[in-house]
């Protein structure tokens, strides 16, 4: 917190020789997403992020964005968990999880796998092994060079990442030709946007496999891996997430797969994850660059500046969360007078009654400083996708293993979530 006493709430600083202005303040930086094509603001990747993974949702803006946005929308978000989606994603993860008795494991390592291979299985399914192997290797070295400096010398990291990026180009094209060749259909993502009335192009469909694994890939796995980490270190929590998932058990019988109802009954699952995203979060901020003079909170940032919407700061904001550097899921179930209050008051602001129902039940997941997922219509649209993954991974691992930590496991949590020599856990049966 000491950056934010002693610059305050928005200050201006450097980056890379570039002017950039820092804003720590969760109300303004939710305005500014939310109203971000009104007052000017685009996306400002990294030129290794926008070199290797190209032009993909996030760059594209009004109706090219929306028409993406749908897509992907129909493919991972909350209709299609109800469609089967869920039943699918849980198949998967049993299969997953189902020999670690015994085992010392990384749990990084597995996270990793977990994140990768449970949104590539659902994208592509029905391929042989070397497919998935060639593909996740590809794909690491592709996700590593969008974290490195931009230097395009042969050897270096960004360099393997280009390399990585046209090979996986090349493997997605041969397997596209090959399906739209064939008369067989998949019951899988790449299908659907194959039949999805010639509306996207094969250049379209592969930038939307590539945005569905990489979007999700470095979050959902640091964060099951600090889910893990935080339960353990918290036998509390641990007893009552297992509570809710062994009285889900009670109800269905052993190999009956979890439904969109039961996935909605895990609501301390789902304030565990978010506190998981409150304290380890992978994505300490946003940036944004300005394409006119902006007056904001009584400055004017110049045309092409870039402004960094830091989250870091306010997920440990003690005036926002008391004793913020504790681990405490429970903070997320309280549902305060004052809350219900602001409810009210916007029930009647709000013609679709669904969603206020909605809002009232996700209680202080709604609230304005929560922008883990982001805001607006750049609201991540995998949202829902990665929280049942954490739900339906800690439904099985809980209920199924006991686990103790290995001894010489160490954890950075700054800048980026990672145990630099693993997580190791010794793993047995429940």
């Amino acid at each position: 917190m000491c950056i934010h006493y002693r610059y305050g709430n928005i200050f201006k600083t450097h980056a890379l020789g570039s002017p950039m202005i820092v804003c720590m303040d969760p109300q303004i930086n939710r305005y500014m997403l939310i109203n971000e094509s009104k007052i000017g603001l685009v996306l400002a990747h990294p030129d290794s992020i926008k070199n290797i993974i190209g032009v993909n949702m996030a760059e594209v803006n009004g109706t090219v964005h929306k028409r993406i946005r749908g897509t992907l929308l129909s493919l991972i978000g909350p209709a299609a968990h109800r469609d089967g989606l869920l039943q699918k994603m849980d198949r998967c993860m049993r299969s997953f999880i189902h020999n670690w008795a015994g085992k010392t494991i990384d749990i990084q390592q597995k996270a990793g796998k977990l994140a990768f291979m449970g949104s590539l299985e659902q994208i592509v399914e029905n391929e042989p092994s070397s497919f998935y192997e060639t593909f996740e290797d590809l794909f690491v070295k592709m996700s590593l060079g969008t974290m490195s400096l931009p230097i395009k010398i042969p050897g270096t990291t960004y360099y393997q990442g280009l390399k990585a990026r046209i090979k996986l180009n090349a493997l997605l094209e041969e397997l596209l030709a090959k399906r739209k060749a064939s008369s067989v259909t998949h019951d899988d993502f790449l299908d659907q946007l194959i039949r999805n009335n010639g509306y996207n192009s094969s250049e379209e469909i592969i930038e939307q496999i590539v945005t569905i694994l990489y979007a999700g890939y470095d979050s959902v796995s640091s964060t099951a891996m600090m889910t893990v980490k935080y339960l353990h270190d918290n036998p509390r929590a641990l007893q009552a997430i297992r509570e809710e998932h062994f009285a889900l058990q009670q109800n269905k019988r052993p190999e009956e797969l979890i439904n969109w109802d039961d996935y909605k009954k895990m609501s301390f699952t789902r304030a565990v994850i978010f506190e998981t995203l409150r304290l380890a979060n992978v994505v300490n901020g946003l940036t944004r660059r300005t394409t006119s003079d902006l007056e904001l909170n009584g400055f004017v940032i110049p045309k092409g500046w870039k402004i960094y919407l830091y989250k870091r700061e306010t997920n440990l904001d003690p005036f926002l969360y008391q004793e913020p550097l504790t681990f405490n899921p429970w903070r997320w179930l309280v549902s305060s007078s004052i809350l219900n209050l602001i409810l009210l008051c916007i029930k009647n602001l709000l013609t679709n009654e669904d969603k206020y129902n909605e809002m009232q039940e996700k209680g202080s997941e709604s609230n304005c400083y929560n922008l883990f997922y982001g805001a607006g219509g750049r609201e991540c649209p995998g949202k829902e996708l990665s929280i049942s993954k954490f739900s339906l991974f800690l439904h099985h691992f809980v209920t199924k293993y006991r686990w103790e930590e290995v001894e010489g496991n160490k954890l950075l949590l700054y800048p980026r979530v990672i145990a630099p020599k693993g997580l190791h856990i010794r793993v047995s049966e429940y």
